[in-house]
């Protein structure tokens, strides 16, 4: 991508930005507590899909080092 490309997608999330900021500071303090609430409940999914993931990655790498080893055991006898 040139410059003129990456200079006109920084403008636009500038633009985006200033938007966001100003829609937010125009909202009601109840649109503001819903999203602040939403925003919560997401990060809260977040971290448990992430805590599941590792869950997962823990439990697939004990099966593979437990098989490794009993490679490693069929090898050496």
């Amino acid at each position: 991508m040139n410059n003129k490309g990456k200079g006109i997608l920084a403008l636009l999330g500038v633009a985006a930005g200033a938007f966001a900021f100003w829609k937010y500071k125009t909202m009601t303090p109840e649109e503001k507590q819903r999203l602040k609430d939403k925003a919560t409940e997401t990060g809260s999914r977040i971290k448990e899909r992430a805590g599941e993931v590792q869950d997962t990655i823990s439990e697939k790498y004990d099966q593979l080092k437990n098989s490794a080893k009993k490679e490693v055991d069929n090898i050496t006898n």
